[in-house]
């Protein structure tokens, strides 16, 4: 059998729409959850609602931790035999050693791996792979695929709005007085994945209703000095607040194209339940 030309891999802090999760040249590596000494892989061993359940009922804050170089080596072993490349895609590389990883278990395999460093996580890869993908269908090569993706991702932009100060708490990256004084004064820290692939605080507001107001401010002038088609509004388990948002949007900014998907995994453990994040990719 003929060989294919390309395979996108990535990690599951990816969100994937119902039609990235049917392409037969996607490949999805899951993070591992870990919670009172036992792991978990992430979206497989572990559901959406049972990781919740952890982070409301556990003391300790889970953690996560990269896919092994193991598991990455086995994959691309496989993908050899079926593909003459691949590009992987994956979390920042400030945020989780999955790139590590990746790069080591693509060595270990001897396989032709472009690794692309998204600079964010969840919907930002999203964005990529569907990029990638069509210009795959359009037999652009994989190298050109490559170097286009990395500009791309340069340039995407994000905003998350944390639903629980309690959990920077729990987590250990908040004092005790900062989160007393935090609740008392209901801040509402909106945070962003900076170009070189940081997370940091952006802004702090008063009020939830204020935070909100500021996501769709923030958006809109950024739709107004560059070209925004679609853009991803990642929810943690809060999809009403995610609805909302989704309209308020609607009626500052018509025919954006609007998303709603699950945060992932490694953002849900750091950010808490409630949690709001925005993505999108500003063409000049």
């Amino acid at each position: 059998m003929e060989k294919k030309k390309i395979a996108f891999v990535t990690d599951s802090t990816v969100y994937l729409t119902e039609e990235l999760r049917a392409h037969p040249d996607i490949y999805v590596v899951p993070m591992v959850v870990i919670s009172e000494g036992k792991e978990y892989e992430d979206g497989a061993a572990l559901s959406t609602d049972q990781l919740y359940d952890i982070i409301r009922t556990n003391k300790e804050v889970p953690k996560t931790s990269q896919p092994s170089v193991g598991k990455f080596k086995e994959l691309y072993e496989q993908l050899k035999k079926d593909y003459d490349h691949a590009i992987a895609i994956h979390v920042s590389s400030k945020l989780s050693g999955t790139i590590s990883s990746s790069t080591a278990g693509k060595d270990q395999a001897d396989f032709d791996v472009e690794i692309i460093d998204s600079l964010s996580l969840s919907f930002a890869l999203t964005m990529l792979i569907e990029k990638g993908i069509k210009m795959a269908a359009e037999d652009v090569d994989v190298r050109d695929i490559a170097k286009n993706l990395r500009e791309e991702a340069a340039h995407s932009k994000n905003l998350i709005l944390l639903g629980s100060l309690e959990q920077l708490y729990k987590g250990g990256r908040m004092s005790g007085a900062q989160f007393l004084l935090g609740n008392l004064l209901k801040i509402k820290p909106i945070l962003a994945i900076n170009t070189s692939g940081e997370l940091g605080v952006y802004e702090r507001v008063r009020s939830e209703k204020k935070a909100t107001n500021r996501l769709v401010s923030l958006l809109k002038e950024s739709c107004t000095e560059n070209n925004v088609t679609q853009v991803g509004i990642m929810q943690g388990n809060v999809v009403e607040k995610a609805e909302q948002l989704k309209q308020k949007i609607q009626q500052e900014i018509p025919g954006l194209k609007i998303i709603i998907g699950d945060i992932s995994s490694s953002l849900a453990v750091h950010g808490g339940e409630g949690t709001l994040a925005m993505f999108w990719h500003p063409e000049k």
